[in-house]
């Protein structure tokens, strides 16, 4: 197949927009005689006009060629091998040789054995096995031109999200791309054509044929980097979600008379977060792991009038590490971040009680986990419009709960309202 190949003059990729490394890696290359091609979400971005993350370049040299190539460079991968090509200031360019197919596609004998594994091709064959077609654009540095063998730049004209070849099959190949393609949608603001999301809805299930490690990866990528909010919504939309956490159904299915107001309160939490992200702060897995399990928790911890306060505590304690086995075991969750969500939900319940009495224990202060429960706290506060007590406040660096004005105290003693907007920025 004849690419789509667009000249320098119709496109507004520069290489001054291309880092500075990147293009090391790229010219040595193409000086030794082998094409070189900047690859993937780079050239999606800046043709996006953001800028790219990373710089992954692709080429015809072999592995070893290109590590002979670059002393500041060694081989990754056992089955598909790829170089890392390394800078100051730990600064890594990845460079791959053309590939047929996918790492996470095998060809399987008869006899249940695989056989074909790292297998090169070319860049047509690199193009055709990549995921969506907005991802499957070349930039080549020997004309400053860009290739289009699967229709990329058509669709980022029309802004739409679409699989290189028949979704069905695609998805089947890799279930891990339906992740990938509502992932595309929501941080590039496209939508994804029909064929492509009615081969989401048809093949969800399959999503758990895939490595745990794998899946939680991918999705835990999808909550830390700032749009955890569109994403979940759209995980919801497409079902997804709850082939990966079926457990979900009983607070976002239909047969919960409260799920117009759960839902809502659910991405609340992670728009939150997101606003989080963008403020340049870190929010830590734990703390994720205990804001997406909030809504399930409260769902199977109703209220108990004859129980004491006692009994209460024994049986909240209880519903939370089954939920975590339940829930995290199956997607290989580390042990420590699971025993720190753990112990973060635990602590919801010694945090109100040090409120109810005015003050909190330095037993509880020393705890490793406090901060992030101090953090939990302020998140599920923020998202129900209510305020952080002081006493919480003060126990922790300003810079912890950023939404709240330092001199709050102040203010109400003068008689102002406390701000009930979501907004962090308030």
């Amino acid at each position: 197949m004849a690419p789509l190949i667009i000249p320098r003059s119709e496109h507004p990729i520069s290489r001054k927009m291309i880092d500075e490394e990147a293009l090391k890696v790229l010219y040595r290359l193409h000086r030794h005689g082998f094409s070189a091609y900047l690859v993937g979400g780079s050239v999606r971005d800046l043709l996006l006009r953001k800028t790219p993350k990373d710089f992954d370049v692709a080429t015809n040299a072999h592995p070893h060629e290109i590590n002979l190539l670059f002393k500041n460079s060694r081989i990754i991968g056992r089955r598909f091998r790829l170089v890392q090509v390394f800078f100051k200031e730990r600064k890594i360019i990845e460079v791959s040789t053309f590939r047929s197919h996918s790492e996470f596609e095998e060809t399987i004998a008869e006899d249940g054995k695989i056989i074909r594994t790292d297998s090169f091709g070319t860049p047509e064959e690199d193009a055709l096995r990549r995921d969506i077609t907005i991802n499957g654009l070349f930039y080549n540095i020997a004309d400053f031109s860009i290739i289009d063998y699967v229709g990329g730049m058509a669709d980022l004209k029309q802004q739409v999200i679409r699989t290189i070849g028949y979704p069905n099959e695609r998805f089947q190949q890799d279930p891990v791309r339906m992740i990938r393609a509502i992932r595309h949608a929501v941080r590039t603001g496209f939508s994804i054509e029909d064929q492509t999301f009615q081969a989401i809805m048809r093949h969800r299930e399959e999503i758990r044929k895939c490595s745990p490690s794998r899946v939680r990866d991918e999705f835990s990528r999808d909550l830390k980097e700032g749009a955890a909010q569109p994403f979940l919504e759209l995980m919801l939309r497409t079902n997804l979600l709850f082939s990966l956490f079926p457990d979900l159904l009983r607070v976002f299915g239909d047969r919960n008379p409260l799920k117009d107001q759960d839902e809502p309160f659910f991405l609340s939490l992670f728009n939150l977060v997101d606003q989080l992200v963008k403020m340049g702060r870190t929010v830590p897995e734990s703390i994720l792991l205990s804001l997406f399990l909030t809504p399930l928790l409260k769902s199977v911890t109703p209220e108990h009038p004859f129980l004491g306060e006692r009994e209460r505590y024994l049986y909240s304690m209880q519903t939370i590490r089954l939920l975590l086995q339940q829930t995290l075991t199956p997607f290989s969750v580390p042990k420590g971040i699971k025993e720190m969500t753990s112990q973060i939900l635990m602590a919801q319940w010694n945090l109100k009680k040090s409120i109810n009495r005015g003050m909190i224990s330095k037993s509880l202060r020393m705890k490793k986990y406090f901060r992030e429960a101090v953090l939990l706290f302020g998140i599920l506060a923020q998202a129900k419009r209510e305020r952080v007590p002081r006493l919480l406040r003060n126990a922790v660096p300003s810079d912890l709960l950023p939404w709240w004005p330092k001199d709050f105290g102040r203010r109400r003693r003068f008689g102002r309202r406390f701000p009930s907007s979501t907004s962090l920025e308030d």
